[in-house]
């Protein structure tokens, strides 16, 4: 949902295309809600969520747990990341490395994934392979054995991910920079993945006693999406799942960011830079911390600014003025605590950083003092509710949807809801939102350059 605007770049929708598709979404979301979840909750505190899906025999199965890299203890970044990997190491049934050749021997496929606010791990199976895998998620969420056997050589795994992931990739650093200067105090500036010689001091007593504090049914949602309801689902989670005690949860305690009051500039240079780059970021509100902001209309006001061909930023800088070659904006609302608004552009070849700096600096002041159009509006509301009514084709995808949604601290009438209060969005709501946002004292900019070798 907060990344809707990527799933729209392909629409390049006409006057005419645009008025369709605003009446056959209007009349599918009039005709009932755009998704049908089914819930329940365990006597343990687990919550479980149904996303029936009748067109094929096949299910996902997923586990959240409200744990993630924003959670880490100071001075231990990446125990959360190098967690999700030790989940695959074993327990009292299933022997170090056998958990995945398992469900792959069922015919089916797995992974996980780790966030600041949240770690997941999922199946995809036939729907008669359902209770093992359920059994095996059950059995390592209460049952994982770890020693220094398994565990040290899986630190050099993450060490070397991050050498291929991040240490080798320059825009990678790059954004690992941007999000350190964004905040001043709160852990969403540390890297999920871990600073690297953080990374190398994590032990087995750090991995369990992560482990210890947040992985339990208390702490967990499960989801399950496919050709399944809750009533034959429920039998299922209370044999597997509800047996499980719960760990007693401590209240997740983060800092808060204190005022920002200056706006923050930096530039990195890398001689494996392929090509340059600017981005900006803004601290902005989220769906569960507004602060007298509005998430709704930033939505919408992050698909007028740079959410595709027909975008304002795409428009002007990569057509009519063909200085960028890439132009992009974006808002990330779903968080625990604070959101994200960003923009990022590639100069075309021969092009200045500087002068695709004041075009935009420019654009965003005429956003700043005309607002924005009720056309606009009505394009950009389309395309963002009918993205999320195109991500039902996917049961992975809202699995996802409700999952991060969930673990941002917002509930499930929020995913049902929200359609409709996109669909409530005014131009007004829009431009206040922006001056809301748009605050140099808010701000990191940064640039992309190559450097010369030594």
């Amino acid at each position: 949902m907060a990344g809707g605007e990527q799933h729209c770049k392909r629409f390049g929708l006409t006057a005419i295309l645009l008025a369709v598709l605003q009446f056959a979404v209007a009349g599918a979301l009039s005709a009932r809600p755009w998704v049908e979840p089914e819930s329940f909750t365990l006597k343990n505190g687990m919550k479980v969520i149904v996303l029936p899906d009748r067109r094929a025999p096949v299910v996902t199965h997923m586990v959240w747990y409200k744990a993630g890299a924003a959670d880490e203890p100071p001075g231990k970044s990446g125990i959360a990341h190098f967690l999700e990997h030790l989940m695959f190491k074993g327990t009292e049934k299933i022997p170090p490395g056998e958990f995945s050749k398992i469900v792959a021997r069922l015919g089916g496929n797995d992974n996980a994934f780790t966030s600041y606010d949240y770690t997941a791990y999922f199946q995809r199976v036939a729907l008669d392979k359902l209770p093992q895998v359920m059994e095996m998620e059950a059995g390592r969420m209460e049952h994982l054995r770890l020693t220094d056997a398994v565990v040290l050589p899986e630190r050099d795994v993450i060490l070397e991910e991050r050498n291929s992931r991040i240490d080798n990739n320059p825009e990678s650093l790059f954004s690992e920079q941007m999000e350190a200067a964004q905040y001043l105090s709160h852990p969403y500036g540390r890297p999920v993945i871990g600073w690297r010689h953080e990374m190398q001091q994590l032990t087995s007593a750090d991995a369990l006693a992560y482990y210890r504090r947040y992985y339990g049914p208390d702490n967990a949602v499960l989801i399950v999406a496919g050709d399944i309801d809750a009533e034959s689902l429920r039998p299922l989670a209370e044999k597997y799942y509800g047996v499980i005690a719960p760990r007693g949860i401590p209240a997740h305690v983060r800092p808060l960011e204190p005022p920002q009051l200056a706006a923050r500039r930096l530039q990195m240079q890398d001689p494996r830079v392929a090509l340059p780059a600017w981005r900006r970021t803004f601290l902005a509100p989220s769906y569960n911390r507004r602060e007298g902001g509005d998430p709704e209309a930033l939505e919408v006001l992050s698909q007028i600014v740079g959410g595709g061909s027909t975008s304002r930023l795409y428009r002007a800088l990569v057509v009519e003025k063909a200085i960028a070659s890439a132009v992009s904006a974006s808002y990330h609302g779903f968080a625990r605590d604070y959101g994200q608004f960003g923009l990022h552009a590639i100069p075309r070849s021969g092009q200045s950083l500087s002068a695709l700096e004041t075009e935009i600096d420019a654009l965003l002041a005429d956003v700043l003092k005309n607002g924005v159009t009720a056309e606009e509006v009505a394009r950009a509301k389309t395309q963002l509710v009918a993205a999320a009514v195109y991500a039902q084709d996917s049961q992975q995808t809202m699995a996802q949807i409700f999952g991060e949604v969930l673990m941002s601290g917002r509930s499930i009438e929020d995913v049902v809801a929200w359609p409709d209060r996109i669909a409530q969005v005014t131009p007004e709501r829009v431009a206040e939102a922006a001056r809301h946002v748009f605050k140099p004292e808010r701000s990191v900019t940064g640039t992309l350059l190559k450097a010369e070798k030594n």
